[in-house]
């Protein structure tokens, strides 16, 4: 048989006629071959066919029915997220919900220990305390193994080169001892910003060069399974830092992108030596010795071919060859194959935006009877999503740190002001939904839990009539200035019919609400959350560095 009408319109929708042509001759005869085979000859294409380093994608308006109710349509509600990124259908019942951070922990102390093809770590640092050596000891020990019975465990680090090498013991030192046991089958990355260089880098202080960019990515995935996070591999987001945790479990897909994805950035990065210096790899731009519009367009070429290419393999394998209309809104009633994530990639930096133009199109179209419970440790909109929530749309439940469990409280120095700037942003933003008239629709409630910080991020989107989620974003992206315009982020969309996850996700939306108190005018007027007007006046800068 010849390629089907879905894969003809694709090409043609990429490539010139005359190359087109091409490709639909060679497709032509690589669906006959895969027909007397049964394999799928067809995705050996896709690097072909993605983009080395395309236009940044305008997001258009929907196609499908936007106004879709329960689980009915839900696919055609959300199947224009696989129009602009890869889309991997997954069995709902291998994606579980993490509630604490000690499940966390202890889940990624039993993963790599017993991991036998890869372990693949991404954060903005590694802490220096002992359980952040017994995590490393976790490693040591499966490298240990692996070297007895498996020499192809391969061991990848990607952390930020700014954090990760901040104080005399720092990130950098903790992994040196596996680095030089293990030099074969370790690799540790260390991702500068293009934007921190010359004299700006010699002028900010070591504790503050991390306000100009980093690598924000929470990625740690073993073998074929995946944990998407925003926390960090540090004590207190292993203990009393409240965070947001998913397990993809036996997802080789996934988890073959984000090891990709890692791998990417990982490669326009500094390598860490067994010496403790670093260098690039050959043929890699220096991200700040070198010239910044090179660094930036070589790392968008490099990362870019990772996604491109997942998009239009997943394209391949979610069409059918049979039927141009049969696609992700019949694929998701088949089976249990009933949940599609979709990675969001932001690296505004270095000219990748997707999760920003993603999310300001989710937040468009979300329908006025559904409700929006969207969580933040900092809670500081850009403007563009300032102005979704509080324009006409849905019901808004937002959830943001106290005071108290602001991560910077009791800090020294200037960052010591920085819960106060947040009172005053967050107050900023309650009189604004005032002035609108907004109270019944948009509301804002503050974390409260002793001897705890507050860290989560991310989403949870309930159509109209629904006591369950069907979708949510979980990830390292705060929604605020930083996370769009300054850092690398990663997180992923979830759209589920699995009844068991979108439980799990409820449940994990009320837990973290029920700790919570709404904010009303009398918050602002308690003694402690008076801000002094030297914060007031330095809060603008707070919310483009922190």
């Amino acid at each position: 048989m010849a390629a089907p009408v879905s894969w003809r319109r694709l090409v043609y929708s990429v490539y010139t006629p005359a190359v087109a042509g091409v490709f639909t001759r060679i497709s032509d005869r690589l669906f006959r071959a895969r027909d007397r085979r049964g394999g799928s000859s067809m995705l050996l294409l896709a690097p072909l066919l993605a983009e080395a380093d395309p236009a940044p994608r305008h997001v258009s308006r929907p196609t499908g029915s936007a106004g879709a109710q329960g689980t009915d349509g839900l696919c055609t509600h959300f199947r224009w997220m696989a129009e602009h990124v890869p889309a991997f259908r997954v069995p709902g019942t291998h994606i579980h919900i993490l509630t604490s951070p000690d499940q966390f922990y202890q889940t990624m102390k039993a993963r790599i220990k017993t991991a036998k093809r890869r372990v693949v770590l991404a954060s903005l640092y590694l802490g220096t305390g002992q359980l952040e050596q017994d995590l490393v000891d976790c490693m040591e020990e499966a490298l240990q193994h692996s070297q007895e019975n498996n020499p192809d465990l391969k061991v990848s680090v990607l952390l930020d080169y700014t954090r990760g090498s901040r104080g005399q013991v720092n990130s950098r030192t903790m992994l040196l001892p596996l680095l030089q046991r293990f030099s074969s089958q370790m690799r540790v990355s260390l991702y500068h910003t293009p934007d921190l260089r010359g004299l700006l880098r010699l002028l900010v202080p070591q504790r503050f060069n991390e306000t100009i960019g980093v690598q924000h990515i929470k990625v740690y995935l073993f073998d074929d399974s995946i944990i998407i996070s925003g926390a960090n591999l540090s004590d207190s987001y292993f203990t009393n830092r409240q965070d947001r945790y998913v397990l993809l479990e036996n997802c080789r897909e996934v988890a073959d992108f984000f090891s990709d994805l890692v791998e990417a950035v990982g490669d326009v990065s500094l390598q860490l030596q067994p010496d403790n210096s670093v260098s690039m790899l050959d043929g890699m731009v220096h991200p700040y010795k070198g010239n910044r519009q090179d660094f930036s367009a070589v790392a968008r070429k490099r990362i870019m071919e990772v996604v491109n290419t997942a998009h239009v393999r997943q394209q391949l394998l979610n069409r059918s060859e049979d039927s141009e209309d049969e696609g992700m809104s019949e694929g998701m009633s088949e089976g249990e194959e009933d949940t599609w994530v979709f990675p969001l990639v932001q690296m505004k930096p270095l000219g990748i935006q997707v999760d920003e133009q993603v999310t300001q199109r989710l937040l468009t179209d979300a329908e006025p009877d559904s409700t929006v419970f969207l969580t933040s440790g900092y809670f500081n909109l850009t403007r563009a999503y300032m102005r979704l929530v509080l324009g006409a749309g849905p019901s808004y439940r937002i959830l943001t740190a106290s005071p108290e469990v602001n991560g910077f409280f009791g800090a020294k120095g200037v960052a010591g002001a920085i819960p106060a700037a947040y009172i005053h942003i967050a107050r900023q933003f309650y009189n604004q939904v005032c002035r609108l008239g907004q109270q019944e629709r948009v509301h804002l409630h503050e974390y409260h839990r002793q001897q705890w910080t507050f860290h989560a991020k991310g989403l949870w989107y309930y159509l109209q009539g629904q006591d369950r989620p069907c979708l949510t974003l979980i990830g390292s992206p705060n929604f605020g200035y930083r996370s769009v315009h300054r850092d690398l982020e990663a997180q992923i969309a979830i759209v589920t019919e699995n009844e068991e996850l979108q439980s799990q996700l409820q449940e994990e939306q009320e837990m973290l609400y029920q700790r919570s108190t709404e904010v009303s005018s009398s918050t602002f007027e308690q003694p402690d959350r008076h801000v002094k007007l030297w914060v007031k006046l330095v809060t603008p800068l707070i919310k483009n560095f922190f």
